[in-house]
């Protein structure tokens, strides 16, 4: 019997089988404004000659999976003959859900995943909960840690505690990776080059050169500087799809400081965006989103814990998601949790080698636990009892 673990994110599904590497994969459509009528699903983005305009068809909406007219499209390219080829009645599958998750949702995937697909055993389980798994099991000597999940709709902060997690203390922040690209969209259309329907362009920007400030001010400061001084200030070359197929950072000895450049490049000069975008995950207010920031609500979800357990929280903080690849996240997380805790705890953060497949990792060690058995779900028993069986095993 063959694992396939399915971490199903909002923008991308890490996949793979329990015995083999995972591939990060668009979990999503793509139209392109060349190919009209052709709809691309997953990684055939790869195909598109031209990716400027592209126009993106996602299942999910607000962090949780609305349109499974589009899921389904996802999910049979990746289960069947050009990726996975997955044979159902030999396999079982780990899926993941958001937190909080509707009944609706969850009945309509359970009967996808049993009755349409067939598989054999379905485990249906947040993403923290391997992520906690993974951690545990490398760290065998703590009881307690606290995942910080920053991906594509939002953030949450759950606690866990022997792989349980702590209903009560379980906090999001409406600010996640999308956003972030959305807002940056918006700051360079305002102020040079209207990038309104080039997300795809400006989500790869924000990964080249957004950071994340030590100190908001003083950046500020150096952004507003003139000529060399301004160490802040960046020139991006946009992609045109024709030579130059991925936009880059020009090295800092090419930059022209004052008048244009001649070789006819599409440039787009960046200074204080490239620290003010991610800010918002840590003052979230910048933008009128009337929420804690991370490091807030890290420490707010592990007072509203019992005070004997609080000092194990503080010292395994765990970040996973895609956010937290910002240079200089992790430093600006512990900085600032540090201060706003007692001087008698310690603090550590910890950011994996991977933060987006980390979790899929835990689902990979799950499969090969000797209790995997007691935690799926059969088809059997869902057959003979329906949703209320999953509910009953589930912990979601």
């Amino acid at each position: 019997m063959t694992t396939l673990v399915l971490d199903n994110g909002a923008y991308n599904a890490k996949i793979g089988y329990s015995h083999e590497n995972v591939s990060v994969i668009p979990n999503c459509q793509f139209r392109s404004k060349t190919v009209r009528l052709k709809t691309f699903t997953a990684n055939q983005i790869d195909e598109i000659k031209d990716p400027s305009g592209l126009f993106y068809i996602l299942p999910f909406q607000k962090g949780y999976l609305v349109n499974w007219d589009v899921q389904r499209q996802v999910w049979d390219y990746l289960f069947g003959k050009e990726m996975y080829q997955v044979d159902f009645l030999d396999t079982n599958i780990i899926i993941t859900e958001p937190y909080f998750n509707f009944t609706s949702i969850q009945e309509s995937m359970n009967e996808i995943l049993f009755e349409e697909y067939q598989f054999q055993a379905v485990l249906r389980v947040n993403a923290g909960a391997l992520s906690a798994h993974r951690y545990f099991r490398d760290n065998p000597s703590e009881l307690c840690c606290i995942i910080v999940d920053s991906g594509y709709s939002f953030t949450h902060i759950v606690p866990y505690c022997r792989s349980k997690k702590k209903k009560e203390a379980i906090i999001r922040i409406n600010v996640g990776g999308k956003l972030l690209t959305n807002h940056l969209k918006e700051i360079i259309s305002y102020r040079q080059l209207h990038v309104m329907d080039e997300t795809h362009v400006i989500n790869q920007v924000k990964e080249d050169v957004c950071y994340v400030s030590q100190d908001f001010y003083r950046d500020m400061d150096i952004a507003k500087l003139k000529g060399e001084e301004n160490t802040v200030m960046i020139d991006y070359v946009l992609p045109d799809f024709s030579t130059i197929k991925k936009g880059f950072c020009k090295p800092r000895e090419e930059m022209v400081l004052s008048g244009k450049y001649k070789s006819g490049e599409q440039i787009l000069r960046l200074a204080n965006e490239r620290f003010a975008v991610p800010e918002i995950l840590f003052n979230p207010s910048d933008i009128g989103i009337q929420e804690m920031g991370i490091p807030e609500a890290i420490v707010y979800s592990i007072q509203n814990l019992p005070e004997e357990m609080q000092p194990h929280f503080f010292k395994n903080i765990v970040l996973t998601g895609g956010n937290s690849l910002f240079p200089g996240f992790r430093d600006r997380v512990y900085s600032e949790v540090r201060c706003l805790t007692p001087t008698d705890y310690d603090v550590s953060v910890v950011l994996p080698e991977n933060p987006i497949t980390y979790a899929w990792e835990g689902g990979k060690l799950i499969s090969e636990n000797d209790d995997f058995e007691d935690m799926v779900v059969t088809r059997e028993d869902y057959e003979e009892n329906g949703h209320s069986v999953c509910e009953e095993k589930f912990d979601i």
